[in-house]
This record gives C-alpha cells, sequence and structure tokens, in this order.
C-alpha cells in the first residue's frame, strides 16, 4: 500500500513463447493499479532476464500472405464453438491477442481479470500504405464475473513496427447482434 497514491504488486513470472512452448524467459514486474481512478491504466515496468525469441520469418509470411490477397481478408469465430484454429488463421488469433493484451492494460483494475474469449469478427482495412489494418470485434471474458464483453479493436501492424491499437471501445450487449 502506498498511501493516497495505490497499491503497488512486484511479480516473478515466466513467460512462455506462444510459437516455440520450449522456450521460456524470466520476468520481473511491478504493477501499480492508482487509487479511485477506474480511467487510469496500472502503471507497469518489468524486465526479462533475455530477449524473447525474435518472430521475423513467421511475421513476413503471414505479412506477405495478406499482401497478396485478391480481396481483404474477412473472418468470423476465430476458434470456433470447438475451441479450433485453421493454421491460415492462427497468426489472425495471436495478433489479436497481442492487441488484446493492450485493451486489457488499459481497461484493468485490481478487480478485474480479462482473457480473450475470441474473435467474432476481423476485417482487413484497405490502406495506401504498407502497414496492415484490421478492424477487429472481440469477446473478452472478464474472469471475476464471468461477463463476455464485446470489445471492437482497430489495429495497425507492419513487421517492422509492431503492433499498435488506434482505437478501442467496449461495446453494448447487443453489438453482437
Amino acid at each position: 500500500d502506498i498511501d493516497d497514491v495505490g497499491h503497488k504488486y512486484h511479480l516473478e513470472l515466466v513467460l512462455e513463447d506462444v510459437l516455440d512452448k520450449d522456450s521460456t524467459v524470466n520476468c520481473t514486474a511491478e504493477v501499480l493499479y492508482h487509487l479511485g481512478t477506474k480511467s487510469t491504466a496500472p502503471d507497469v515496468q518489468f524486465t526479462l532476464d533475455r530477449e524473447l525469441k525474435n518472430a521475423d520469418e513467421a511475421d513476413k509470411v503471414f505479412y506477405d500472405r495478406i499482401k497478396s490477397l485478391d480481396k481483404e481478408l474477412v473472418a468470423e469465430n476465430i476458434p470456433d464453438s470447438h475451441g479450433n484454429v485453421s493454421p491460415e488463421m492462427e497468426p489472425v488469433r495471436l495478433l489479436a491477442w497481442a492487441a488484446s493484451g493492450y485493451v486489457i492494460w488499459q481497461n484493468s483494475t485490481e478487480n478485474t481479470k480479462f482473457e480473450l474469449a475470441q474473435i467474432k469478427r476481423v476485417k482487413q482495412v484497405k490502406r495506401s500504405d504498407e502497414s496492415l489494418e484490421f478492424d477487429y470485434m472481440i469477446l473478452l471474458h472478464e474472469m471475476v464475473s464471468q461477463e463476455i464483453i464485446p470489445w471492437q479493436m482497430t489495429v495497425l501492424w507492419h513487421p517492422g513496427h509492431g503492433v499498435e491499437v488506434t482505437q478501442e471501445s467496449r461495446q453494448p450487449k447487443h453489438a453482437l447482434e
């Protein structure tokens, strides 16, 4: 407890590479949740004991595949109702996972625990520059309340520049209809 500021937590955890389950990285982090303000994202400081595995090759394959499509990518229900993700949609899911991490961080409190449950819809947006843009409607599972929350996010991505969430907003329940 930090008087008149908030609650600070010290964490030690092991990160597992989603592309290489045998590769792990030790991480230490400090997370500060501010008192009485729901609109302020927690402050996070972290260190890794070594660099994360480079995904440049997989990123380039995905980027080239999307750039070569005749029409913009459109997909729904990733994973499907049985938990399956087709191999060609796995990079789309991983991009949503990375971007949803930002959304979760920006909207977390000490009393929430969000997880990406599903990509309800994703639609690629045509651009004149080299970046890829995707408009996602995702479902976040709030583990404490067991609520499923529709959330819209617009994501820009380029292999050399990383992921950027340019717009995000919680949607009303009827947005799924």
